[in-house]
């Protein structure tokens, strides 16, 4: 089992009473107690939990709602910026006027938005953000699956096996990832992996953007293969990566930042 999939049922083994027991825990995860330690102390320095004698509890005053495992949108946002942006601009470029088109929640999805305007296009995204971006742009169509909101992303996400998108046919879907490798897509949580799944499905085009940070971590359970990825937007490919992803047949965009 994943750490990002450990990480995720300790914090759902808190339940309506905000506390799991260590002995629950070694039942559950089925892991050694110091890997449990050390799944913890992680989950309390993000500020998740609060480790108590005999276990972890919920930290006072926190929402107990749906949360997702991975590094909260506040701080991702802050990070390589300048090549994120350059990604989303390039990402847009390959959205034709007037096209339908998936865009999954993301700090670097979101900087498409901004060079959408005047396209015309209709957008199903998960994301709340993309939303709070989009609205302002006269022209721009909108559309929400149903779901749960997960407040740390900021995203519209429903459980595994649960139909909540609307009846949309979008040609490209572009989303992010947590890291890509040889093996493929991955992100850190288990519930935006079956939501990511079920875009993918819908798509008859996947557009990746990731900046080259992406490319240096290789955690994570796995969205897909390289093969189904068609368009890589970044700004940089590591070599040992760059045969690979010839290989799966997936096109690379560079996007250098300004400057």
């Amino acid at each position: 089992m994943h750490a990002a999939e450990r990480e995720r049922l300790i914090v759902e083994a808190l339940g309506p009473t905000g506390f799991v027991s260590y002995r629950e825990l070694e039942r559950l995860l089925q892991a050694s107690p110091a890997t449990i330690r050390r799944d913890l102390a992680k989950l309390e320095e993000a500020g998740r939990i609060v480790r108590v004698h005999g276990g972890a509890k919920r930290p006072e005053g926190s929402d107990p709602g749906p949360v997702l495992v991975g590094t909260p949108f506040s701080q991702s946002i802050q990070l390589n910026t300048a090549a994120k942006q350059a990604i989303g601009k390039a990402a847009a470029a390959l959205v034709e006027p007037g096209e339908g088109i998936m865009i999954d929640g993301g700090t670097t999805t979101l900087q498409m938005c901004p060079h959408l305007a005047g396209l015309r296009c209709q957008v199903l995204t998960n994301s709340l953000h993309i939303v709070e971006a989009l609205l302002p742009q006269e022209g721009t169509g909108l559309l929400v699956p149903s779901g749960s909101v997960f407040r740390e992303q900021n995203i519209i996400l429903a459980a595994a096996g649960e139909e909540s998108m609307p009846r949309f046919h979008a040609p490209k879907l572009f989303m992010g990832a947590a890291a890509v490798g040889p093996q493929g897509i991955m992100q850190a949580d288990v519930v935006l992996v079956a939501a990511e799944r079920r875009l993918i499905e819908r798509a008859e085009q996947v557009i990746l953007l990731v900046d080259s940070s992406k490319f240096r971590t290789q955690s994570g359970t796995i969205v897909c293969g390289l093969e189904r990825i068609d368009v890589l937007v970044t700004d940089a490919v590591p070599p040992e990566l760059a045969d690979i992803l010839a290989a799966a047949g997936v096109k690379v965009v560079l996007a250098l930042p300004a400057g």
